[in-house]
């Protein structure tokens, strides 16, 4: 069986201002954090993150956060990305009461994965709508922050 390999796209970190608490829904408490904006850089591309992505947030009954985030990614040289993702958070009880108290801690502590997708009409960067990508993340108390590889 052929291992599967992986180089680093880019690192991103993400601006999240506000998030508006929806409350508890049947399939769980969700909210939706607005992202404000933020910066990308890696060896293929680099570029800043535009205002008036989301994360629609649901926390699972089984005290797995799902994430469901869309993004659009300016690059240096002014070329639109569609960056969309679906992830998992999740770890020991007194760590993510950790985090959601704005401290910083360990991200081998919990685990923070991703599943990006992106679309894009620009030529340079037509290779990114034929690739498959994973993400380790880790939370700030500004927002996230990503290492996203591409899926050799």
């Amino acid at each position: 069986m052929a291992e599967i390999k992986t180089e680093l796209l880019f690192k991103i970190v993400l601006e999240v201002p506000s998030i508006l608490d929806l409350g508890e829904t049947p399939y769980g408490s969700r909210r939706i954090a607005r992202v404000g904006g933020g910066t990308f850089e890696g060896p293929k591309m680099k570029g800043r993150v535009l205002d008036g992505g989301g994360d629609w947030l649901l926390l699972r009954r089984d005290g797995v956060l799902q994430l469901d985030v869309r993004l659009t990614l300016e690059t240096e040289d002014k070329q639109h990305v569609y960056m969309t993702y679906r992830g998992y958070r999740h770890g020991p009880k007194d760590v993510i009461d950790r985090l959601n108290r704005g401290e910083a801690v360990e991200p081998s502590l919990y685990y923070f994965r991703a599943t990006p997708y992106f679309e894009t009409a620009s030529q340079k960067y037509t290779w990114l709508n034929g690739i498959c990508a994973v993400a380790t993340g880790l939370r700030e108390p500004s927002g996230p922050t990503y290492h996203v590889f591409q899926v050799l």
